[in-house]
């Protein structure tokens, strides 16, 4: 599967105001911008991340067909765990792998476990499959690769 990170705005203007459905964000002009659609190479979750100061990026979000989650609680975005190697924070977005994506998942899960079946079924939004994972270790990473690959 294609997943993605999508640029969502800055953090201080947009987070409080963010919406499931959202398609717009307040630019540091006051204006409105569009939220960039979903590439149609993305078959997979789309991560939604904002902009915080001092140049660090945070998840908000994650989409799924018509499944969208917006977190209760931001995760700051560590490049090289979960983005991968060579990749970049961008206007455009940035394509990731399963792995990654499971990787980032477990993380976000891990710090919105109020949030973590609504998360399971963004993921899963177009088969319904559930599958609840638990954060011991790498446990949530390994079932988040088993639904992300289709292998439950």
């Amino acid at each position: 599967m294609r997943h993605c990170l999508m640029y969502q705005g800055g953090f201080e203007r947009n987070f409080a105001k963010l919406k499931p459905g959202a398609t717009t964000f307040e630019g540091t002009d006051g204006t409105q911008h569009p939220v960039p659609a979903i590439p149609s190479e993305v078959d997979g979750v789309c991560v939604g991340y904002m902009e915080k100061s001092g140049k660090k990026f945070a998840a908000v979000r994650v989409q799924r067909g018509k499944e969208d989650v917006v977190l209760k609680h931001e995760l700051l975005l560590d490049p090289a765990r979960h983005m991968g190697f060579g990749k970049r924070f961008s206007p455009e977005p940035t394509m990731l792998d399963d792995e990654i994506m499971a990787t980032l998942l477990g993380d976000i899960m891990g710090k919105n476990p109020e949030q973590r079946t609504r998360a399971v079924l963004a993921l899963e939004a177009d088969d319904r499959r559930l599958v609840v994972p638990t954060r011991r270790g790498n446990a949530a990473e390994w079932q988040l690769r088993r639904v992300l690959t289709g292998a439950v």
